[in-house]
């Protein structure tokens, strides 16, 4: 099948031959066509797989249809995604997509000025671009009204509803209007995800191309044994790999991330780390200095990685192995992307291996271990490791002691100044 096939717009055909789009994806072909006919979607797809154009492009669509040419155009259609990083990337492809249409779009987001964003805004927009926080800011502000909204789409709604912003959705739909369409794309479906689309779509056509948290058969998955001290060993020896010419490693935590990226700057390996406590502007630098191969690492937490798209990322590291299986699939699925081949290394300390065995279950696939690594774990290293972690515990709790201890000497001299509620009689 090619787009040709699709009964778009001459424009928007146009457009995305320019971009350089052959043939739509599976979830392009099945979604693009029903949402078209105004259906409520249920897309679920990999991350990687074309989703934001098989919501974009009927949008756009639809409202070229049906836009009035004159006056300031009201909001008629709302795109809510987790991250700041991954509502740019939809602008970008809106863009590319609306080239040769007169619809207008905007891109809200926190971290950076709103003033910006508002004039934006009271120019008068089509299709607004939102991350939960900031829109809820301008709404409560008054510089947004949803009651003109024709399309809803949620996009990553399952990291959506990880990321804690399930409280900011309850507070935005009741603002939408009952009748609307709605498109919910996600990469997994978790109960959760499934109780919120029965709630809010009418008659869906569900689309399901993957099997759900499956692995992209593209990547190959490889971990190796290592304790915890040993990781950034184990890192800089597989870096020394001509082949790694590019790759982004996954940290559980800001600090590791920041970490992390001293350690290889230490090693002149060229590197950036992005994540919440970034600004924008870091942000931004570090992911075009990372597209544009100027940096050989990207270092990133699971946030803040959710908006990279490069499509010729070969490895993926995973330094931290997480502790839901959902999130290990979308962390590989920023490499073997558009049928390419990738990698995906996993380092596994010994309190890790429960998870690893979580994410086999879920996605139906043996990690292949390798084995005879330089810093393999041993039977010494192991004793030796937890001896370090009896001894770290040890003296945690004596610091713990000593604060209890001082915090109670304090107590009882504040008692022992006198008897009064307010501690004694204040000196003169």
């Amino acid at each position: 099948m090619t787009f040709k096939e699709l009964d778009l717009l001459p424009e928007i055909l146009r457009a995305v031959e320019e971009v350089g789009y052959e043939s739509p994806t599976p979830i392009q072909q099945r979604a693009i066509p029903e949402a078209i006919k105004g259906k409520d979607v249920l897309g679920c797809a990999q991350t990687g797989t074309g989703k934001t154009a098989a919501f974009s492009i009927p949008i756009l669509q639809l409202i070229h249809k049906t836009r009035v040419q004159k006056g300031k155009h009201p909001i008629r259609s709302l795109i809510l995604t987790p991250t700041r990083e991954l509502a740019a990337q939809i602008g970008d492809n809106i863009k590319a997509y609306n080239k040769y249409l007169p619809s207008e779009y905007a891109v809200i987001f926190g971290g950076v000025n709103q003033n910006p964003q508002v004039r934006r805004l009271k120019a008068g927009v089509d299709i607004l671009v939102a991350t939960p926080g900031r829109l809820l800011d301008l709404m409560d502000q008054g510089h947004i009204s949803l009651k003109n909204i024709d399309f809803f789409v949620l996009d990553e709604a399952d990291r959506m509803l990880d990321m804690g912003f399930i409280h900011d959705i309850n507070r935005i739909l009741p603002k939408l209007p009952e009748k609307k369409q709605t498109m919910f794309f996600s990469a997994t479906m978790p109960p959760a995800i499934v109780k919120l689309t029965k709630k809010l779509l009418h008659n869906p056509v569900s689309i399901s191309v993957d099997v759900v948290s499956s692995a992209a058969t593209t990547v190959k998955q490889e971990a190796y044994h290592v304790l915890k001290p040993d990781k950034k060993k184990l890192l800089l020896h597989l870096l020394k790999n001509p082949e790694i010419d590019q790759a982004l490693i996954f940290s559980r935590t800001k600090r590791g991330a920041d970490r992390l990226s001293r350690i290889l700057a230490k090693a002149n390996i060229s590197s950036g780390a992005i994540h919440g406590d970034k600004s924008q502007g870091q942000r931004e630098r570090a992911l075009k200095g990372f597209k544009d191969g100027k940096l050989r690492i990207l270092v990133a937490t699971d946030i803040a990685a959710r908006g990279i798209d490069i499509d010729s990322l070969s490895y993926v590291f995973n330094y931290d192995i997480p502790n839901e299986p959902e999130t290990y699939v979308h962390r590989i699925g920023r490499t073997g992307r558009a049928g390419t081949d990738g990698t995906s290394i996993s380092f596994c300390d010994i309190d890790e291996r429960p998870y690893v065995k979580s994410i086999e279950k879920l996605t139906g696939t043996k990690i292949n271990f390798i084995p005879d690594h330089p810093f393999e774990i041993t039977e010494e290293g192991i004793k030796a490791y937890k001896e370090m972690q009896e001894s770290y515990a040890k003296q945690n709790e004596i610091q713990m002691q000593k604060r209890r201890e001082a915090k109670k000497r304090r107590r009882e001299q504040g008692n022992a100044g006198g008897g009064s509620k307010n501690g004694g009689k204040r000196r003169r």
